[in-house]
């Protein structure tokens, strides 16, 4: 295979230069490549914040990815805003022009204003993203607007690393700089009771706003590969004081509407199916039984072949986060083909899912939140 710039498609390998260049130090980084120093073009490295050259940062990846065949020389490519920026850019990176770095008081202008945005979200008002950009931009130095949707796709990553709500239309961009994180983390914190009342609003439940079923089902979130990054300091914790029984209950709610949501939409996928008699055999069976089947909804695709259903709901967007129990985690392995999980999102607004079929250990990043300790140990 013939080296080409278009061949190079890990996030990984591209962290890979990164750490390498910090390790080695700049000088000794581009002598060991053979490049000279980027004239108008660097690449940010999220776990440290240093700004890195970047057509030396994309030829060393090409290594890293690809060590059979070596790096990119510099010859063999030509670097700058229409080959070496978009190919770091679709990879999730931040390419920084010479000498238009982001300061703090911009990304701290930014944040403020992407929560001012989520604020209105969070109440249903109405606002364009498209407004919020241009104001934000008059007091930014000379910003494009890609740029700061960007810094706003990047915020939307941290918090959902932190496990808080994101504004949906801001699709979670990941490799943000460790100075937006560490101004979102202080945000967060600053801000406690402020963003306690927006996930308070954005977990309320409503009833949607309209029961149609048409066009609902859509594809899962793509399986997203980033370069693992270290959180600066302590992780952050959620900024408020939770009454967990209260909150249980209104997860409990949210997760009894979004059921009862689906029980609908499996009538009219029946009744669409010409299977309308099966429906008389559905079971909303957490109803009856409570959690521990391993799923919620007896559901059918033929006489003899049943689908047990688990409903998972959130007024969140399509790409948010959800808890899944061990045993249902088991009970999807057990059941193979026959279980489908239904993530309902977008509750409050307007319904929609996607379905994950089968084993979902195989499907999902499954993150471990909760252990059960015992005084024992366990010996082989």
């Amino acid at each position: 295979m013939a080296k080409s710039l278009s061949h190079l498609q890990s996030p990984a390998a591209v962290q890979a230069a990164l750490d390498e260049f910090v390790a080695t130090g700049r000088t000794a980084f581009l002598e060991r490549y053979g490049f000279g120093k980027s004239r108008d073009f660097l690449v940010r490295d999220p776990r440290t914040g240093e700004l890195c050259d970047s057509k030396a940062i994309v030829g060393a990846a090409y290594g890293h990815q690809f060590p059979q065949d070596g790096p990119l020389k510099a010859e063999d490519f030509s670097g700058g805003e229409a080959t070496v920026v978009p190919k770091l850019q679709s990879l999730g990176f931040e390419v920084v022009r010479i000498g238009e770095d982001w300061s703090a008081e911009e990304v701290e202008a930014t944040v403020a204003a992407y929560f001012e945005m989520l604020r209105l979200e969070a109440n249903q008002e109405t606002y364009k993203k498209t407004d919020f950009n241009a104001a934000l931009r008059q007091s930014l130095r000379g910003r494009s607007k890609a740029s700061v949707e960007l810094k706003h796709q990047n915020i939307s990553a941290v918090l959902l690393g932190l496990g808080l709500p994101y504004i949906s239309g801001y699709k979670p961009r990941s490799n943000a700089q460790l100075l937006l994180r560490k101004a979102v983390q202080s945000f967060v914190l600053g801000n406690a009771e402020l963003v306690g009342r927006l996930v308070d609003s954005l977990e309320e439940v409503k009833p949607p706003a309209e029961r149609t079923y048409r066009a609902v089902v859509v594809d899962p979130p793509p399986i997203e590969t980033v370069a693992a990054v270290e959180l600066a300091g302590p992780r952050v914790r959620l900024p408020r004081n939770v009454d967990f029984a209260s909150r249980d209950e209104v997860n409990r709610k949210l997760g009894r509407a979004g059921e009862e949501w689906v029980i609908d939409f499996e009538h009219k996928r029946l009744v669409d199916a010409r299977m309308g008699e099966l429906f008389e055999r559905l079971e909303w069976v957490s109803d009856r039984l409570g959690d521990g089947a391993g799923y919620d909804i007896l559901s059918y695709d033929a006489p003899s072949q049943p689908r047990y259903i688990e409903v998972k709901t959130t007024n969140g967007t399509h790409a948010s986060s959800f808890i899944i129990s061990r045993n249902e985690l088991e009970f999807s392995k057990e059941a193979g083909e026959a279980f489908f999980l239904y993530r309902v999102f977008q509750f409050r607004q307007s319904p929609a899912l996607y379905m994950l079929r089968g084993d979902v250990s195989r499907q999902l990043n499954l993150e471990p939140i909760d252990y059960r300790a015992r005084f024992r140990k366990v010996v082989a």
